[in-house]
């Protein structure tokens, strides 16, 4: 008797018979038993999962002598008939070699004749996508309304191929892959069948390799025990297909975990000086990594693993994280990919696993992320614990801003003198400017001025914190010492936090009286005023007389007017509307509303809309309710053009929309007075150079 492959000596015969196939096995056995049997079949899937033994048993299940019945009998002359291949009833054609519409005219000659000895007359179609598009139109109809006797049988790998046309006239069938450990059962019992002996290994690497067609599991197992005589070993199959183990695996992976480059190279040589292929290597590595990429996440299954869970290096999975190994696992796998186009293969095979010596140092974007944010939360309550030691040292709820700003404001007072934010009326303001001179920095951040205040309030107001932080909370009002005052207690000081005072009448120089007279208004009180203590002086955040103050952009530094500290300030938090207010006029302050014009209606119509933020600004500034207010300048229209101009300046300004904004008129005497004195100033030119020509 001649050999039979394990595929062909193991095919199915019965629908029981069928792996993986239990849908499709009930679903035919349930249709033959209610004789609801259809006229066209197609059966789709993948190649060697049982779609022509399932076509064979459904032919033997109709013509089979107890039939149609779902449990062919197997025995009588159809069934063995259909078994080899030579009934006349059943006709298996090849759809790749007979694809022209020839083919397909012959078979709807034959269709009109009925079965010689059998039940049905049935067709089966092996790769039916083959067929032209002419084929499939001339089969149409003989599949829409065939003889009662004639049954389609339809197989195809690739279902998209086939037209809808046919599908719409066929019951279709989805054929799937079968599970590795059903593989490898069969397996198990294809080799008991022929007493070889087979490890549980070694079967699960055929089961994995076949990716679930029994067809070339069948195939590879004859291949595999005609090498590995009685006994199959993993250890066999390894030697002699070239393929590198697990254990050859854990060593080299070992060596590239532990950044041991060098031996790993070295690893590397020795396996292609036996033999073994890149591609072979490339992909025994990447079912490696793989394999710990699943023990990773827990999973034990052997049939998924394709090795037991204890033979993989715990090296390996020590100093890999899962992050890490899937970065390797991506490595191989794109180098698998530029093997095709490479220079040299080996090269790409070498850069890539010292790519993998060095992967323990390799941090993914997620770890990356994941660090900014504890450093950030960690900043965060820095900065807040800091806050709250800042205000438990200055009181008052101030913050670590406001601090800043004040040291910045001492240093800068004592670098250059300071003018008044509002202009007030003009006084005689006595202030210790000897003993400024005298102390340091340090000793006037802790010297601090009072300033009196009027009679209804000096009993109420609380004193300041001796380490006041910013002048506008606080006010910048604070008891003088002694040792630094030369006047008496009762006379009104300056404070050093606060801007230095305007300077009075007698030390203004006489060019500069007439402007400071345009900034600041009538002064309704007396000149001695301010010597007692019933009329309040001015302070930042103080009470402002009722008389209105103002300041100017032009009267001192962005560092020294209110104006420019105040749009500073708001720049900080809000830059576009910091932005906005430096095009404003002059600052007017009447009591609580500060005013200002704006020359543009756009300019005036943003800054209303922001008037209650401009105001809630300046009031934390100040220490008080403050109003924001913005007016539009009154722009002067240019003088019309004048009457008496000349027409040639006329037709000028109409052609190219222009106007005279400045014209003076001369009489006849004296643009012929101009041009006689012109035509003398040429003659006394000309007779100078020929003289030095003569010369």
């Amino acid at each position: 008797m001649s050999y039979e492959v394990t595929a062909t000596r193991r095919r199915p015969q019965a629908f029981e018979a069928l792996a993986g196939q239990e849908f499709v096995a009930e679903t035919l056995k349930n249709a033959i038993q209610s004789q609801k049997i259809a006229h066209a079949y197609l059966f789709s899937g993948p190649r060697g999962c049982g779609k022509t033994s399932t076509a064979r048993i459904l032919a033997k299940a109709l013509n089979c002598v107890n039939g149609p019945t779902a449990t062919p009998c197997g025995k009588c002359q159809q069934c063995l008939e259909i078994t080899k291949g030579s009934s006349t009833d059943v006709i298996e054609i090849d759809g790749a070699s007979n694809t022209s519409v020839n083919d397909v005219r012959q078979i709807k000659d034959e269709v009109l004749f009925p079965p010689q000895s059998s039940r049905y007359k049935i067709y089966i179609i092996d790769e039916v996508h083959m067929l032209s598009t002419s084929a499939f139109n001339a089969l149409l109809k003989t599949i829409e309304e065939p003889p009662p006797y004639c049954v389609f049988i339809f197989a195809t790998t690739e279902l998209q191929k086939v037209p809808a046309t046919i599908k719409s006239r066929c019951q279709q069938f989805n054929f799937r892959l079968v599970p590795i450990e059903r593989v490898k059962q069969l397996l198990a019992e294809a080799a008991a069948e022929i007493n070889i002996k087979a490890d549980d290994e070694a079967l699960y690497w055929v089961a994995r390799e076949s990716t679930g067609s029994v067809r070339d599991a069948y195939t590879l197992f004859d291949q595999v025990a005609a090498f590995s005589g009685d006994h199959i070993t993993y250890d066999k199959i390894r030697d002699k297909l070239g393929l590198v183990g697990v254990d050859r695996l854990n060593a080299i992976f070992e060596d590239a975990a532990q950044n041991k480059t060098q031996e790993t190279l070295l690893k590397i040589d020795e396996f292609l000086q036996n033999g073994v292929s890149i591609e072979q290597f490339i992909v025994n590595c990447t079912d490696y990594l793989r394999s710990l990429l699943l023990i990773k996440a827990g999973i034990t299954k052997e049939s998924l693993l394709g090795q037991s869970r204890d033979r993989f290096s715990q090296v390996v999975l020590q100093a890999w994280n899962p992050i890490q190994l899937e970065r390797a696992l991506s490595i191989l796998l794109q180098l698998y990919r530029d093997i095709r186009y490479s220079l040299s293969p080996r090269y790409e095979l070498e850069l890539a696993f010292s790519r993998l010596s060095w992967l323990n140092q390799y941090v993914s974007p997620s770890e990356v992320k994941k660090a900014i944010d504890e450093a950030k939360s960690l900043l965060m309550q820095g900065a807040s614990t800091a806050s709250a030691h800042g205000n438990a040292l200055h009181g008052g709820g101030q913050s670590l801003q406001q601090t800043s700003f004040q040291q910045a404001n001492i240093q800068q007072n004592t670098a250059q003198p300071q003018r008044q934010f509002f202009s007030i009326p003009k006084t005689e303001l006595q202030a210790p400017v000897q003993a400024q001179t005298q102390v340091s920095v340090q000793a006037q951040a802790q010297a601090q001025v009072q300033v009196s205040a009027p009679q209804s309030q000096s009993s109420a107001a609380p004193a300041a914190p001796q380490n006041s932080a910013n002048p506008y909370l606080n006010r910048g009002v604070t008891e003088l010492p002694k040792a630094t005052s030369e006047t008496t207690s009762s006379a009104p000081v300056r404070n050093i936090f606060a801007p230095p005072p305007i300077q009075t009448e007698q030390s203004v120089p006489p060019d500069m009286g007439n402007a400071l007279d345009e900034f600041a208004p009538p002064d309704p009180t007396p000149p001695d005023a301010f010597s007692g203590a019933s009329t309040p002086s001015f302070s930042y955040g103080g009470a402002v007389p009722p008389q209105q103050t103002a300041v100017t952009a032009n009267q001192s530094d962005s560092s020294s007017d209110f104006r420019g500290f105040a749009i500073k300030e708001i720049s900080v938090k809000d830059p576009m509307l910091g932005s906005s207010l430096l095009q404003t006029e002059a600052w007017i302050k009447s009591g609580s509303m500060v005013t200002t014009q704006v020359s543009s209606s756009y300019l005036k119509m943003q800054l209303d809309s922001h008037s209650q933020k401009i105001a809630s600004y300046l009031s934390a500034l100040c220490g008080e309710q403050i109003r924001f207010e913005v007016s539009l300048k009154k722009v002067v229209a240019a003088p019309p053009m004048e009457q008496d101009a000349p027409v040639q300046v006329k037709i000028l300004c109409d052609t190219f929309k222009g106007q005279i904004i400045g014209h003076s008129k001369k009489s006849e005497q004296e643009i012929a007075n101009e041009a006689a004195q012109s035509k003398a100033e040429n003659a006394i030119a000309a007779s100078g150079s020929d003289e030095e020509d003569e010369e």
